[in-house]
């Protein structure tokens, strides 16, 4: 077994010097850190990753906080698969280790327990809600110091860490792509409204709606609600079919919903493509693969995990200040968008 000695002679520096390349402790010349890095692989040495946490006074650990839905199949999901995808990525070039923890709405232990407990040195939360019990968590985080950051989702008058994406924009690029093909009688399937991306993409719907001159008391006509799942959306074409005569399109607040939507009015004998168009959001792999394929607003889920453990890292090594990120999003337009004049 190669030792941390071996590794400093092979380098002509101290075994000190060694411990603090591979604890990451004090400062360090360039030269010098490339030239243990360099002995060590040559060598073969793996520090031992206890004693590394010692020295660090550090678990080594970022976590993922998800949410825990009984019955839900959490990682088949697009959005949580690419940002854990993008999480993983970066952690590993970090050379940190990614712990999952799951967290029920109803569990009674706070977000600071999973710091007490010294099994992580930082968190990213996925899937927080809008809620009071909420708030409270997360201002706990806040006031106790830990490091944490939320990601897709933002809470207004608070400057937590953050990384989100433009989903004003999105939302608005999708309507107004829609109004200029002609429709103005488009629908709005949102989701729930706890999640600050479900207000996000009902603004940019309203502000394409009302620059295209359609007054508030018609548009909110048009309103249906989900909560982000294929079945919600199955369950809007029942509310949905006896008024596709009136409407022209459909604006869905994400893939899994404009999916559901399309399988439950192909049961009243309605086609995406024919009868009515309909555009998504999240450009899901699934929406390449409908029948007809899925117009969506692509967002970068893979880009946004890494950007959050990429900045969360850096303030574990001292970077001062927090970050408030967002990312553009993109109208990827299929066949969904036509309709039959």
């Amino acid at each position: 077994m190669v030792t941390r000695k071996e590794v400093a002679e092979l380098a002509r520096v101290s075994e000190a010097t060694v411990s603090r390349v591979f604890n990451g402790v004090g400062p360090m010349k360039e030269e010098t850190k490339q030239r243990v890095l360099e002995a060590a692989k040559k060598l073969n040495y793996h520090p031992n990753a206890i004693a590394q946490s010692f020295a660090r006074r550090r678990s080594g650990n970022l976590g993922v906080v998800l949410p825990y839905v009984p019955k839900v199949h959490l990682f088949s999901t697009y959005f949580f698969a690419e940002i854990l995808s993008g999480i993983g990525s970066k952690v590993r070039e970090k050379g940190y280790d990614l712990l999952l923890m799951f967290r029920s709405p109803e569990d009674e232990s706070e977000y600071t327990d999973i710091f007490l407990s010294q099994k992580v040195d930082a968190c990213i939360i996925l899937g927080a809600g809008d809620t009071p019990r909420e708030r409270e968590q997360l201002k706990k985080l806040e006031e106790g110091g830990h490091s944490f950051c939320l990601v897709n989702q933002h809470f207004a008058g608070e400057q937590f860490n953050e990384v989100d994406a433009d989903h004003t924009g999105g939302s608005y690029r999708a309507v107004q792509y829609l109004l200029g093909k002609g429709y103005r009688r488009i629908a709005f399937l949102n989701g729930s409204p706890e999640f600050s991306s479900s207000g996000d993409r009902w603004h940019g719907y309203k502000l394409a709606m009302e620059e295209a001159g359609i007054d508030s008391s018609e548009y909110q006509r048009w309103y249906y609600e989900g909560n982000y799942s294929r079945t919600s959306g199955y369950r809007a074409a029942a509310q949905m079919a006896g008024r596709i005569g009136e409407l022209d399109a459909v604006f869905s607040a994400n893939d899994r919903m404009a999916i559901g939507l399309m399988q439950g009015l192909r049961e009243h004998g309605l086609e995406a493509g024919r009868d009515f168009a309909v555009i998504g959001c999240d450009n899901s792999d699934a929406a390449r693969v409908t029948d007809p394929p899925l117009s969506s607003v692509a967002v970068p889920f893979y880009e946004m995990g890494s950007a959050a453990a990429e900045r969360l890292l850096e303030q574990l090594g001292g970077a001062q200040g927090g970050f408030q990120l967002k990312m553009d999003t993109e109208l990827v337009v299929r066949q969904s968008c036509s309709k039959r004049q």
